[in-house]
C-alpha cells in the first residue's frame, strides 16, 4: 500500500508537532527566555522571575574520587515535613544534608557507598527519597540503604541487595507508604528491572528480596522485558508512587527499536505486573514528577529536531526540545515545547510550579572542535503546571571533562528539588569559579517572590 504524508511548507505532516514546537522554542527566545501568559495562572508576570538566591558550599570529603571537589552526583529530594534536603554525592560517597529553611550543610552522611568509580553505573550512591522517619539510598552494587531519622545524623538501619553477583547499581528508587514498599530499578543491566523491597515503617529495616542474578525472573523482581509487557531497550528510569491510583509509575526511555518512541509504564505493587503503558513520542522519558491531581511531568532527556530526527548541533533541521505532562487517568499527553533535555524532574506544591533540570538543553554551549559540551550555562526550566506551559529559563552551569593536571570528569547540573513551604528550589552545581561559594561545588538555592501586589 502507498503512503501519503501530508506536507506543510515543507514539513511532514506526522512531524507537523515537532515543527510546531520548535517554532515555540524559537518564540520564547525572542521575549529573553519567559513566555509569560495571559491564562488564569501564576507567571512570571504577577509573581516575578525565579532567581538565584544564595549557594551552599560542599566541601570535599576524605573519600572523594574526583580531585577534592565534588564533578559527580546523582538524585535530590526534599523530605517536605522535616525541611531537609537530601543528594546523592558521588564524588565524595556520602549524601549530603542541607537545611533548607536556613539553606545550610548540616552532613555529609555516610554508609559505606561505593563513590565514583569512573562509571555511572557501578557508582553511587544514586537515588534518595523519604518516607515517614525514614531515608532510602541506593547504591552499587546493586544495593540498597535504610536510615532512621529519628536521630541526627541519621542512623543507618539496614542494607540490601537487588541482584547477586551484579556489579551495576541500583539507581532511583519510589517508596508506596501504603503498603510499604520501595521500587527500586536497576537501570544497567539487560533488561533492566525492577525490585520490589518491603520496609518496616517504624524502624527503617528492609527486608531481603530474592535476588539472583539479573536477568532471572524472580517473585520479587520484575523484569522490563517484552514478556512482562514492555520492551525497555534502553534502561529504566524514574519509578514514582500514586496515592491516588494506588499504583507505581516508571518512565521508559525507549521501548522497543525506535529511539523515539518511550513511555510511561504502572506497575501493580502487590501483583508486581504492569498494567498500562502510556506511549510517548520524541522524549525519551527520564525524570517523573506527580503535580497536580494525576498529572505526571515525564522530563524528557534527549532532543529531537523538527524532522523527527535526534537532533545534533550541525543538525540541518531545527531543534525541538519538550517536556510532556502526562494525565495517568485520561490518558492526556501534552507536550511543553522550548525546554529539554536533562534528567530530574520536580514539582513544586508552593508555587504550583514543575522544575526541570535540562542539563543538556540545545541552548547549552556545545564546542563544535571535538569536546562533545563546554563550559557555561545549563538551563533550569520553569513550567506552569495549571497552564500547561514554559514560564522560564534560567542558567544553570556544566562543565566539561578535563585531563591531565585538575582532571576531572564532565558534569552537568541535571538535579533539582524544591522546598515548597519556602519555594526555595535547589539545584547542585559542579565545582566552578563562576558562582559564588563553589570552588568545590555548592547547593544552587533559587526563589520565586510572593505574588506581586
Amino acid at each position: 500500500m502507498r503512503h501519503t504524508v501530508r506536507v506543510v511548507h515543507g514539513v511532514p505532516g506526522r512531524y507537523l508537532g515537532l515543527w510546531i514546537l520548535a517554532a515555540a522554542l524559537a518564540a520564547a527566545l525572542l521575549v529573553g527566555g519567559t513566555a509569560a501568559r495571559a491564562g488564569g495562572g501564576e507567571g512570571v508576570a504577577d509573581r516575578g522571575a525565579v532567581s538565584l538566591l544564595e549557594t551552599v558550599p560542599i566541601p570535599g570529603t576524605a573519600s572523594n574520587t574526583t580531585g577534592g571537589k565534588m564533578y559527580v552526583f546523582d538524585i535530590s529530594w526534599v523530605d517536605q515535613g522535616r525541611q531537609t534536603y537530601y543528594l546523592a554525592d558521588r564524588s565524595n560517597a556520602v549524601v549530603d544534608i542541607v537545611d533548607t529553611n536556613s539553606d545550610t550543610l548540616v552532613a555529609q552522611l555516610q554508609g559505606g557507598f561505593k563513590g565514583f568509580t569512573g562509571n555511572n553505573g557501578t557508582s553511587g550512591p544514586n537515588g534518595v527519597t523519604t518516607g515517614g522517619n525514614c531515608l532510602f539510598v541506593t547504591d552499587s552494587p546493586s544495593r540498597v540503604v535504610s536510615f532512621n531519622t529519628s536521630s541526627f545524623p541519621p542512623a543507618m538501619v539496614s542494607a540490601v541487595s537487588s541482584a547477586s553477583g551484579d556489579l551495576n547499581r541500583a539507581d532511583e528508587l519510589a517508596y508506596d507508604p501504603s503498603d510499604n514498599i520501595l521500587l527500586t530499578i536497576n537501570n544497567a543491566d539487560t533488561p533492566p528491572f525492577g525490585t520490589f523491597i518491603k520496609v518496616n515503617p517504624s524502624t527503617c529495616a528492609l527486608t531481603q528480596p530474592t535476588a539472583p542474578p539479573p536477568g532471572v525472573a524472580a517473585p520479587d523482581r520484575i523484569l522490563l522485558n517484552v514478556a512482562a509487557g514492555v520492551d525497555a531497550t534502553n534502561g529504566a528510569e524514574q519509578p514514582q508512587w500514586d496515592s491516588g491510583t494506588g499504583r507505581f509509575y516508571l518512565s521508559i526511555p525507549q521501548i522497543g527499536t525506535l529511539p523515539s518512541t518511550g513511555g510511561v509504564v504502572s506497575i501493580n505493587p502487590t501483583t508486581h505486573t504492569i498494567e498500562k503503558t502510556f506511549a510517548i513520542s520524541f522524549c525519551s522519558p527520564s525524570g517523573l514528577s506527580q503535580g497536580r491531581g494525576q498529572d505526571f511531568l515525564a522530563g524528557c532527556d534527549t532532543v529531537f529536531d523538527s524532522a523527527g530526527g535526534l537532533w545534533s548541533q550541525t543538525d540541518p533541521n531545527t531543534a525541538a526540545p519538550i517536556q510532556v505532562i502526562l494525565n495517568v487517568v485520561t490518558g492526556a499527553v501534552d507536550p511543553v515545547a522550548g525546554v529539554g533535555a536533562g534528567d530530574e524532574v520536580w514539582f513544586n506544591a508552593g508555587d504550583q510550579n514543575y522544575y526541570t533540570a535540562s542539563s543538556t538543553s540545545p541552548l547549552r554551549p556545545l564546542d563544535l572542535s571535538g569536546a562533545s559540551d563546554a563550559q557555561g550555562a545549563a538551563i533550569l526550566g520553569v513550567i506552569d503546571a495549571e497552564d500547561k506551559n514554559l514560564i522560564q529559563l534560567v542558567p544553570t552551569f556544566n562543565v566539561p571533562a578535563v585531563t591531565g593536571t585538575g582532571a576531572h570528569p564532565s558534569a552537568t547540573a541535571h538535579s533539582v528539588a524544591a522546598d515548597a513551604n519556602n519555594n526555595h528550589i535547589l539545584v547542585p552545581l559542579v565545582a566552578n569559579n563562576v558562582y559564588p561559594g563553589c570552588l568545590t561545588g555548592c547547593i544552587a538555592v533559587f526563589f520565586r517572590p510572593a505574588k506581586v501586589e
